[in-house]
C-alpha cells in the first residue's frame, strides 16, 4: 500500500488543470483512487484485527498505526472533494441573470485557484502520512513477528535443555489420561493434591514443577474444592512424544561394581 499512496501523492502533487470542466476531469479520478485506497486500508485493518497477530507483543501499536492510515486516506479524499467543491463550474445561470462575461469568469477562476491549490496540498500531506505510516507498519510487523519467534524458539530450547525426570514423565503420562487439582481438609488445614484417573500418585511438588515449565495447566475458573481439570499442554505432549528418561544410577550403586572388581584384582 505504501507504493500506491506514494504514486497517488505524486499524481496529486503534479496535477495540472484549468478551473472548470477540465479540473473535474483531472481531479475526479484522483478522488476515486483515494477512496479505493481507503477501502483497501479498511479491509487490511479488519483482517489484521481478526488475525493471530493480535496475540503478539506490539500488535496494538500496529493496529493503531493502520487505523491512522484509514483516517489520513479518508482525509485525503475529503481534501480532493473540497478541491472539486471550490472548482468554478461553467453552468448557465438562472433565467433573468446575465451570462458571465470573460472578466467575470477570469475573476471567479482567480478566486478559486488558491482555494483549490490549498486543498490539493492538504491531500498531498495526508497521502504522504499514509505512505510513511505503511512503511513503518510493515517494518514493525516484521520486527514483532521475528521477536515472537525468537521467544518461542528460546522457550523450546529451554524445555529441550532440561529433560524430564522419570517421575515427572510418569506423572505427565498419568495426567494426559486425565487428572484434577483439588483441595481437601486435613487436620483443619486446606491441602492441595493431585488426583489422576488411573490412580497414579502424583505429588503436588511434581505437578508444580511441570506447571512451571508450562507442560500442564489447570482450569483456574473452577474452585479447587470442586476440582480443577488438569490439561497437558502442547509442550507437554511434545515431551511425552520422546522416550521415557532413564533413572540415573546413584553414586554408591555405580561405584560398588568397580570397587568389587578392584578388590578381586588385589586378591
Amino acid at each position: 500500500m505504501a507504493r500506491d499512496f506514494e504514486a497517488l501523492k505524486l499524481r496529486v502533487h503534479d496535477v495540472s488543470y484549468t478551473p472548470g470542466t477540465d479540473a473535474l476531469r483531472r481531479i475526479g479520478p484522483l478522488l476515486l483512487q483515494a477512496q479505493d485506497l481507503t477501502a483497501t486500508a479498511m479491509v487490511r485493518l479488519t483482517a489484521l484485527d481478526n488475525s493471530a497477530y493480535t496475540h503478539v507483543a506490539g500488535s496494538r501499536a500496529s493496529l493503531d498505526l493502520l487505523s491512522s492510515v484509514v483516517s489520513s486516506s479518508s482525509l485525503a479524499g475529503t481534501d480532493l472533494a473540497h478541491a472539486l467543491l471550490a472548482n468554478p463550474y461553467e453552468g448557465a445561470q438562472f433565467a433573468g441573470y446575465p451570462a458571465d462575461d470573460e472578466a467575470v469568469r477570469a475573476h471567479r477562476h482567480a478566486e478559486a485557484i488558491p482555494k483549490m491549490s490549498g486543498h490539493l496540498n492538504d491531500a498531498v500531506h495526508q497521502l504522504d502520512l499514509c505512505a510513511t505510516s505503511c512503511h513503518y507498519l510493515a517494518h514493525g510487523i516484521i520486527e514483532d513477528l521475528a521477536s515472537a519467534q525468537d521467544h518461542k524458539t528460546a522457550a523450546v530450547r529451554q524445555t529441550a535443555g532440561a529433560p524430564l525426570s522419570p517421575a515427572q514423565y510418569d506423572a505427565l503420562t498419568a495426567l494426559a489420561a486425565g487428572g484434577q487439582l483439588c483441595e481437601s481438609s486435613a487436620r483443619g488445614l486446606g491441602v492441595t493434591r493431585v488426583a489422576t484417573e488411573d490412580g497414579t500418585r502424583v505429588s503436588i511438588a511434581t505437578y508444580r514443577a511441570l506447571a512451571k515449565r508450562k507442560l500442564v495447566r489447570s482450569d483456574t475458573g473452577t474452585s479447587l474444592f470442586q476440582g480443577q481439570k488438569i490439561t497437558v499442554t502442547e509442550a507437554g505432549q511434545r515431551a511425552l512424544a520422546g522416550p521415557r528418561p532413564r533413572a540415573a544410577l546413584s553414586t554408591a550403586a555405580s561405584t560398588a561394581p568397580k570397587a568389587a572388581a578392584a578388590q578381586g584384582v588385589r586378591r
